[in-house]
């Protein structure tokens, strides 16, 4: 019998949190460990209550997007958000997060997104998808030298590292991995680490050796 999923809420509205949680206990395979009503309480109670997937309100008393990348290198994170924006959806996804369900989903939706990401998938809704959808045709795919030094950087390897690995210079790496930020859209190495692990380059086990 699989272990319950543990889940922690975040999200400041009392009664929207209070009536998840009630609905979530409906669901023997769910375990509610704690509950966050400021954003500034999310690292203490992810430290002393270890879980498997935290929901994440991204209008809390601050705006959470901006916390999702530290989030996400802890905890698995799916957004529940009231935003109807597919372009806050696909952000958050490139930072880290697992999933993005709204708030005018039905409960069966979570649930889905739940099990799904605790199962180490990405879920998102339609619109979500569309968006990436119809970036990724306007992309320019990843050369095979780029994914290359995609799956070193995101296996924790500095520049330098990568450059001795395969034999070019460090210019050279710096080159390919300003493209590679131009290509995808992302801004740091931790958003080209998430996108690495999501897309297979990488694997969770090798990111931060």
């Amino acid at each position: 019998m699989r272990s319950a999923i543990r889940v922690i809420l975040a999200d400041d509205h009392a009664l929207f949190r209070q009536g998840l949680k009630s609905l979530l206990l409906l669901h023997q395979e769910i375990e509610v460990m704690a509950e966050v009503e400021h954003a500034d309480e999310l690292l203490p109670v992810l430290s002393e209550h270890p879980c498997d997937i935290l929901l994440l309100d991204l209008q809390m008393d601050r705006w959470s997007m901006d916390d999702i990348a530290q989030l996400a290198s802890i905890v698995k994170v799916i957004v529940v958000t009231a935003s109807e924006s597919a372009e806050n959806g696909v952000r958050a996804l490139r930072l880290g997060a697992r999933a993005i369900v709204q708030k005018r989903f039905a409960i069966e939706t979570l649930m889905t997104a739940i099990e799904a990401v605790a199962e180490g998938l990405v879920w998102m809704p339609p619109a979500v998808q569309a968006h990436f959808a119809l970036e990724g045709s306007l992309w320019r795919p990843l050369t095979a030298r780029e994914e290359e030094i995609v799956r070193h950087v995101a296996s924790g390897m500095r520049n330098a590292q990568v450059a001795r690995q395969l034999s070019i210079s460090e210019s050279t790496v710096k080159t390919h991995l300003n493209n590679v930020f131009q290509k995808l859209g992302l801004r740091d190495r931790l958003e080209l680490t998430h996108y690495a692990i999501k897309t297979g380059l990488a694997r969770i086990q090798d990111a931060g050796r």
